[in-house]
């Protein structure tokens, strides 16, 4: 999947019988989503005179917006990726000692990429979520509620990151790596959540007096 991502073609995939595409890059696609919608609170709001104060905040945050949005549509792609290597590992040859082990540490190597791709994704959607507190707070006052559903789609692509990464850790032997990544995972969702909760209230703050 290296060929420029197209929209109409991964929905097809991804309703496809085939198990890749599946729910991981959906969740990318969805931080990605996000993301743009955070772009567009901020192009919403450099150059117009009444945000002049914020402009300089809003730049900075539009450029970001438009790094994340990059790097979430290319974990679509890395998640489909990912998850193929898993499948491979599993289709690897084990009729002897020495080709069940090799399977087998095959399988662990990329249960263990399988379960950090996700993990990305989650960082990237937090990421998001902390411009789109910003846009929330700076923004357009009339593209608030564009926010708001672009917090809504990060939260959701964080949250589908979060359920893939704990599938494929059943799978893991590595007692540390699970512990670490549990730990990632309960300490994103936590802040997350905090700051989806903040947007909302301040996007109601914001369109009470409308």
């Amino acid at each position: 999947m290296n060929t420029p991502f197209n929209l109409p073609t991964f929905l097809d995939d991804l309703a496809s019988g085939e198990p890749i595409p599946g729910g991981g890059s959906a969740a990318a696609l969805a931080g990605a989503l996000g993301a743009a919608l955070a772009a567009m609170v901020a192009n919403l709001t450099v150059g117009r005179k009444r945000y002049v104060d914020v402009q300089p905040q809003m730049e900075a945050a539009l450029a970001e917006a438009e790094t994340l949005r990059g790097r979430l549509t290319s974990l679509v792609a890395e998640d489909a990726q990912a998850f193929a290597q898993v499948r491979d590992a599993y289709r690897l040859p084990k009729e002897s000692g020495d080709e069940q082990a090799a399977r087998s540490a095959a399988i662990q190597t990329a249960m263990k990429g399988a379960s950090l791709t996700p993990l990305a994704i989650m960082h990237a959607c937090l990421a998001v979520l902390r411009l789109l507190e910003q846009a929330a707070t700076l923004g357009n006052v009339n593209a608030s509620t564009d926010g708001a559903v672009g917090a809504l789609l990060a939260r959701a692509g964080l949250l589908g990151g979060a359920l893939n990464v704990r599938v494929n850790l059943g799978s893991i032997d590595d007692r540390a790596f699970i512990d670490e990544c549990e730990q990632t995972v309960a300490g994103l969702q936590e802040e997350a959540d905090a700051i989806v909760a903040r947007i909302l209230a301040i996007v109601e703050a914001r369109l009470a007096p409308l």
